[in-house]
């Protein structure tokens, strides 16, 4: 199972418990948070009652004032509230008054008066002085009909000679409840659902991150050229500068080594000559002997320089991973300045240049580079040119990408030297001395190319070798 959907998933459970024990808590507390609010109210409501009623309770007279009818009318009230968008169309407060007996001397809904309601506990704790309440169903086999009852003590002179009671049903607070558990779940399923979104996200974020870690180090290990991911601090930002540091760290160790022994091995070759030479200069011979091994002495050392300056331009080439900056380079105006540092070589021989390149086409990359893989193209097409031969330049767009093409007349490339040529030290003998060159420059010339993210062919054509670069 990859780790993204494995991340996913644990941050599902983990949201998932949470949210359900959060809000199963936050439900379970609704319910007796509403009834304590009430409740606190009805404490205020009985004790309000109390003071007015003192009077006429004291004196006895509950029943021959207007009281019974005044309770009457207030039972039969319809408000016709909207309190949050709840209609409220009937009042739901019960009021009774029983005496220091417990003895019910006046009731609101005009059912109780005259019983005993001594062994209640809104009536007997606060005939004792202590905090009456109840709650008591008015069917005892239905749970919704439950009644929450307050009472409160009438007092003369500190002693308690009454109690009133105010009573509230709980099934008048259902609905407070019922639409507040709705929008609870509604919040809570919208706050579970943007946070199963984000983890999801998170989770993908994640995942590709480390896709573009997995993917870099596959390419590092099958010897591509890529770039190290960049990301925004943090450990991923640490962890991709690690790998990039362990990969330059283990290939140099290995490129060192790789272009020590190259070095050391295609060195001996011109030591070996330049040392016979030295020998036998030593010794008595004619002028023109000499003069042929100065000028061997000579021709080596300059191939020994030219090698060791190839070498360095390939490295650094080869070890870099990306452009160090990217600008318009005008292509024509390019080849005419190699052309002009090659004037001497090309009047030599009497070539011919075609140039077919339009003057507003423009590669998008590095000056320094692209001069030095264009230059050595020439060059190789210079040394295999025969006297009065053509060389053709051309280019075009074709798509997102630019198309230049170097034709020179020559003697067709062996099939089995094709696949090689940009091999590193693979040459063809040069027609005019017969000898080979480093073997570097088409090699530098494809890694320039595969650093602008091109391609680089050289095939046979009618007439002698065109080489295409394709770059974007």
């Amino acid at each position: 199972m990859p780790l993204g959907i494995r991340i996913f998933l644990v941050y599902v459970l983990f949201i998932g418990l949470t949210g359900y024990f959060v809000l199963n808590t936050v439900m379970e507390e609704i319910r007796p948070g509403v009834r304590q609010s009430t409740e606190e109210t009805l404490v205020d409501t009985a004790n309000l009652m109390a003071e007015i009623l003192r009077d006429d309770f004291k004196a006895g007279t509950l029943n021959q004032n207007r009281w019974p009818e005044l309770l009457k009318a207030y039972g039969e009230r319809q408000p016709k509230a909207s309190i949050w968008g709840l209609p409220k169309n009937q009042v739901n407060h019960r009021i009774y008054v029983t005496d220091a007996k417990g003895i019910v001397v006046l009731d609101s809904s005009g059912v109780a008066v005259g019983q005993d309601y001594s062994r209640w506990n809104d009536v007997l704790l606060t005939l004792r002085g202590e905090y009456g309440a109840r709650s008591s169903r008015s069917d005892p086999n239905d749970a919704s009909s439950s009644v929450m009852h307050v009472g409160a003590p009438i007092r003369d002179n500190g002693r308690i000679i009454g109690v009133v009671t105010v009573a509230k049903p709980n099934s008048s607070l259902q609905p407070y409840v019922d639409r507040t558990e709705r929008r609870l779940l509604a919040y809570g399923a919208g706050l579970i659902g943007l946070g199963l979104l984000f983890g999801a996200l998170l989770s993908w974020w994640l995942s590709a991150a480390l896709r573009r870690l997995t993917a870099y180090a596959k390419a590092v290990s099958e010897g591509r050229r890529v770039e190290v991911p960049h990301y925004r601090g943090g450990e991923l930002e640490q962890l991709a500068t690690a790998v990039e540091q362990m990969r330059t760290q283990l290939e140099g160790k290995a490129y060192v080594e790789r272009y020590v022994h190259t070095l050391t091995h295609e060195l001996k070759s011109p030591l070996a000559a330049i040392r016979g030479a030295a020998e036998l200069l030593q010794g008595e011979m004619p002028l023109a002997q000499r003069q042929r091994f100065v000028s061997n002495i000579d021709s080596e050392s300059v191939r020994m320089q030219q090698l060791i300056e190839r070498l360095l331009n390939l490295a650094q080439v080869e070890q870099r991973q990306g452009l160090e900056e990217r600008v318009a380079v005008p292509l024509a105006g390019l080849v005419d300045e190699l052309l002009s540092a090659q004037a001497g070589r090309i009047e030599g021989k009497r070539l011919r240049v075609e140039q077919a390149i339009p003057g507003d086409l423009a590669l998008t990359g590095e000056p320094f580079l692209l001069r030095q893989a264009l230059g050595n193209l020439l060059e190789n097409a210079l040394d295999f040119t025969p006297v009065n031969g053509v060389l053709r330049f051309s280019a075009e767009r074709i798509g997102e990408q630019i198309e230049f093409k170097l034709f020179n007349q020559a003697e067709a490339i062996p099939e089995y030297a094709l696949p090689r040529l940009s091999e590193r030290f693979y040459s063809l003998p040069r027609p005019d001395s017969g000898r080979k060159s480093t073997g570097l420059g088409l090699n530098f010339v494809e890694e320039v190319v595969k650093l602008h993210g091109g391609t680089l062919s050289i095939g046979n054509v009618e007439g002698g070798v065109e080489v295409t670069l394709r770059l974007a």
